[in-house]
């Protein structure tokens, strides 16, 4: 759906930084909101979504548990 979001995740990214996880945030809600910029009436509603995606994306990097080898 959003293919500029990377995956975030080991072992595909060593050291994830909250800028990675708001930018992957921002793009996903700008996808699915239809709007790059959103005007100024829409502007708490968006920034809100992207404070709860990123909330929710850090949790569940939190949470996931990586098995297995490593990949170098």
């Amino acid at each position: 759906m959003c293919r500029s979001i990377k995956t975030l995740r080991e072992p595909f990214v060593d050291d994830v930084t909250a800028d990675d996880v708001r930018a992957a945030a921002l793009q996903y809600v700008r996808k699915i909101s239809g709007f790059r910029t959103p005007a100024p009436h829409n502007a708490a509603a968006l920034d809100a979504a992207v404070a709860a995606v990123a909330t929710a994306t850090a949790d569940l990097l939190d949470r996931i548990e990586v098995r297995g080898p490593r990949s170098t």
